[in-house]
């Protein structure tokens, strides 16, 4: 299907997309061999999709998976785990990230412990010969007793049996600020990258690829936030429950990214697992929109988070309603008038003081403005994030960032 087909299955009557719906649905059923699942995110669209599922075929067995990635907006965790209890009972499931097996040294201790071996002249013991660290872990193992011991005193240790969270996540790999496409692909820890930045012989002669490192020189910026909080569970609890399809709430209309999945995978996309072999993605309200799915909740009397209700005043002065769930503390759309975490300030300011002013976020923002800003803003007066928060209106609600092709992204947390 190409991107014209979908847009005229899109302009299409509710009722067609229905019945469009429980025929993928149908399909995706009929490819099962071990157990389907949805995957639930106490949003709207997967919702939807689960009344779908439950009116058309009630008859199936399924399973509920529930994606906690402990960043979740409190009226969607609620809404949540009310619903799998009264239409999943022991079919809900919640899929939460691991916990560290073993004490960890914090990202400071790291750049500590790697500056203590490039004073004393012992790179050689952590470094690969072209530069590149040898893995994180080594850094641990080298560090002095009485360093460590330190550490300990100063809490720059992560402790065994900590979960793994959104301040885990931003500490040890960066945080979700701007799109996939611009750190979707960093996996690697931060300490990694310093070391690569920094050390290795490999570097690039390309304009386009240098102006990158310069901002990850300055910026500690990751999409891996979404792989370890929510794919990773939500792929181990598969396994273990024998999934080998999943139903997703995803639609195509809501970025570029979608669109495009959709325009290549279709429907229903195969792709392998260990634990089953052949696994199944099924995306039976690809075409809908978001017209479609109120329409849809309004007219089968369909409950939902009570976070859809809840009004602010966007930039040009009009009242609006949250659009989309999602993980609060998420930048990713941060270049963008009127984004995730500009609606958050008025929606939750407590989560926005939390996570903006708290945790090192408000700050990296402020890195990024200086390093990619388009013109002079507060943030070039201020030396941290607490400081400008106290200052209205509030310059984090339009950074003041280019949108050029390192920038242009959407939010997009679903997407794998």
């Amino acid at each position: 299907m190409n991107f014209s087909d979908i847009s005229k299955e899109q302009k299409k009557s509710l009722d067609y997309k229905i019945e469009v719906a429980v025929r993928e649905i149908k399909e995706g059923f009929s490819v099962c061999k071990y157990h389907p699942a949805i995957a639930f995110s106490g949003g709207k669209d997967s919702t939807v999709l689960w009344h779908l599922i439950k009116t058309h075929f009630p008859e199936k067995q399924y399973y509920i998976i529930f994606g906690n990635t402990g960043v979740e907006f409190p009226e969607s965790l609620n809404f949540a785990r009310k619903l799998g209890e009264e239409w999943g009972g022991d079919n809900f499931f919640e899929a939460q990230p691991e916990k560290l097996e073993k004490d960890e040294l914090k990202y400071d201790a790291q750049c500590e412990v790697l500056k203590w071996l490039e004073d004393t002249k012992q790179l050689d013991l952590v470094l690969k010969k072209d530069g590149k660290l040898k893995s994180t872990g080594i850094l641990q193992k080298v560090c002095p007793t009485e360093m460590y011991e330190d550490f300990k005193r100063r809490n720059l240790i992560w402790k065994a049996g900590t979960r793994k969270n959104y301040f885990w996540c931003a500490d040890q790999y960066g945080y979700p600020i701007l799109g996939k496409a611009v750190s979707g692909k960093l996996t690697a820890r931060r300490i990694n990258i310093d070391c690569f930045l920094k050390y290795s012989t490999s570097a690039s002669e390309d304009p386009e690829l240098l102006e990158y490192y310069n901002l990850l020189r300055q910026v500690k910026i990751s999409n891996h936030c979404c792989a370890i909080l929510k794919k990773e569970p939500s792929e181990k609890l598969q396994a273990k429950l024998m999934v080998d399809v999943i139903f997703k709430g995803l639609m195509a209309c809501e970025s570029q990214m979608r669109n495009l999945n959709f325009a290549t995978r279709g429907y229903l996309f195969q792709s392998k697992r260990p634990h089953c072999g052949d696994f199944f993605h099924c995306s039976p309200i690809a075409i809908w929109t978001d017209d479609d799915i109120w329409e849809y909740i309004h007219r089968y009397d369909v409950p939902y988070s009570p976070l859809y209700d809840i009004e602010y005043e966007d930039e040009k002065g009009r009242m609006v309603k949250i659009k989309r769930n999602g993980c609060v503390g998420c930048a990713t759309d941060i270049a963008f008038k009127n984004n995730h975490m500009a609606a958050l300030r008025k929606t939750h300011p407590r989560l926005w003081k939390g996570y903006m002013l708290k945790t090192g976020l408000g700050n990296e923002i402020m890195k990024l403005h200086r390093v990619k800003g388009s013109k002079l803003s507060k943030m070039d007066y201020f030396k941290n994030a607490e400081q400008l928060g106290e200052i209205s209106p509030c310059a984090f609600d339009d950074i003041g960032i280019v949108n050029d092709k390192t920038t242009m992204s959407e939010y997009d947390g679903d997407v794998d």
